[in-house]
């Protein structure tokens, strides 16, 4: 059985040692060493190399706090044993081994996301330009050519030959059959949408059609469009139209569940617009919820857009979206655990700590920092001078005595808020930390804060940096107290 090493600092053993006995069955051995520090998140590779002694007999791991900072690979080659970084909370230990027992990568998709630019024609060829490498970048695989009606394109020719010279796949997206024939002579690779009565376009084109009903209730004109298709041997999608709520959404999911029945093997695809942007909620859980459905109706693509403010992120969950279902449809498994990147609202498991816990680590402290912790009951504040508890920064703030001290207060100010704010939210807060807003918010890839690609199995890695409390921020490394402390 593996033996494990886990590294941690003179606050947490006790947290650590109690969390680990309660994974049972446990697939492995461990201990729990004291790395003589009081703060085991401001741990370091170097701090490592110098307070572990080798040889390493008998230790076939070693688990060291997930904000550690430094090299694991040259830890790993120094010891001559895996080093790896552990999960950022304590708590969350049995389910990190647990994923690591049974990893699920996203790393695989089926459904290609098609991103429309809907304004086109009013964008010269490098606004089109740039506009698709900012949806490229989120996860798009098409980029689709947003025709208007009444308004030239005059550069439609241009634009798909340029995007086509970038290494971008083209669809062109019009009511107008003319336009339709222009992009597919000029190298589109689809054309949005034909129906019964433009099929003709098909015929004078290489590009792949779109095929859409004459009115969304027909079905029947889609089916006879899919088997002239089919006849002619040709490459298409078919579209029966997702229809907004309350115009029809219910009987539009019917008629793709008929689709699918009555074409096992053919290609479909739905265009999700009518539901993220024409519904005012977030679109993180519609698009999930959406793709979801494709997974188990075997679509091929989906149109998306993000035109309306609140679904300007549409692409980057759709990506994800894709990612998660596919791997729970292939796994046989819920859609969790994966990732939290579509949970941009609320967290799964936002207090880890219970009041008395913190009561218990607060009796601990001898120093004047502050430590801000947040549990069910609300705002937790403590240094050596007693607990403050609350339910937002105002009321705390005049318990803090900090009116003197401005850089101090700044960085307090800022703490309380986003403290109440996870707190009122359900989200999880960690002091020094952004809060997590999943894939809603763009993240800067430094060092401090990175969004890994889907394919990784964690969705979120993270090296922290010192501490951004500017209260002796350097000298706190070793002789300063912290709350429960094994990845805080």
């Amino acid at each position: 059985m593996e033996h494990i090493l886990f590294l941690t600092g003179h606050l947490a053993r006790p947290s650590l040692e109690r969390v680990l006995a309660q994974i049972a069955p446990a697939p492995f051995t461990w201990e729990a060493r004291d790395l003589g520090l009081q703060v085991a998140g401001l741990m370091t590779a170097d701090m490592i190399r110098r307070r572990v002694a080798l040889p390493m007999a008998g230790i076939d791991r070693i688990v060291v706090p997930g904000r550690c900072r430094g090299d694991m690979e040259g830890l790993s080659q120094h010891f001559g044993i895996p080093v790896q970084r552990g999960p950022e909370e304590l708590k969350d230990l049995p389910q990190f081994f647990n994923r690591a027992a049974s990893p699920i990568t996203l790393d695989e998709y089926e459904v290609a996301i098609f991103a429309e630019i809907v304004d086109a024609p009013r964008l010269d060829v490098s606004g089109i330009l740039a506009r698709a490498a900012r949806l490229r970048a989120d996860g798009a695989d098409v980029i689709d050519l947003g025709c208007l009606p009444e308004t030239e394109f005059a550069h439609l020719e241009e634009s798909i030959q340029a995007l086509k010279a970038e290494g971008f796949q083209v669809s062109v997206d019009s009511v107008d059959a003319d336009e339709l024939l222009r992009g597919g002579r000029a190298g589109a690779d689809y054309l949005l949408s034909l129906n019964l009565d433009t099929l003709w376009v098909a015929d004078e084109v290489a590009s792949t059609p779109i095929l859409i009903p004459r009115v969304p209730a027909d079905e029947a004109s889609l089916h006879e469009a899919i088997e002239h298709m089919q006849r002619q041997g040709r490459e298409f999608l078919a579209d029966p139209i997702l229809e907004p709520i309350p115009f029809g959404f219910a009987t539009s999911l019917v008629r793709y569940h008929r689709l699918r029945e009555r074409f096992p093997e053919a290609p479909i695809m739905m265009g999700v617009g009518n539901l993220t942007e024409l519904t005012e909620a977030d679109t993180s859980g519609i698009n999930a919820l959406l793709f979801g459905i494709c997974a188990e109706l075997d679509v091929a693509a989906v149109l998306t857009t993000q035109v309306s403010n609140h679904a300007r992120r549409a692409v980057k969950e759709a990506d994800w979206a894709r990612r998660i279902m596919h791997a729970a449809r292939r796994h046989q498994t819920l859609p969790k655990g994966m990732s939290d990147a579509l949970m941009t609202v609320h967290a799964k498991r936002p207090f880890l700590d219970t009041p008395e816990e913190i009561d218990a680590t607060a009796a601990q402290v001898r120093d004047p920092n502050f430590r801000v912790q947040v549990s069910a009951k609300g705002l937790h504040v403590y240094n050596r001078d007693g607990l403050r508890t609350g339910q937002g920064a105002f009321e705390l703030w005049p318990q803090l005595g900090l009116e003197d001290d401005a850089a101090h207060a700044f960085y307090m100010g800022v703490e309380l808020a986003h403290a109440e704010i996870a707190h009122k939210l359900g989200k999880r807060y960690v002091q020094d930390q952004p809060l997590d807003w999943g894939c809603a918010v763009e993240r800067v890839d430094d060092s401090t804060d990175t969004w890994c690609a889907p394919g990784t199995t964690m969705a979120r890695r993270k090296t922290t940096e010192e501490p951004m409390n500017p209260k002796n921020a350097t000298e706190r490394v070793e002789t300063s107290d912290e709350p429960d402390g094994y990845l805080k």
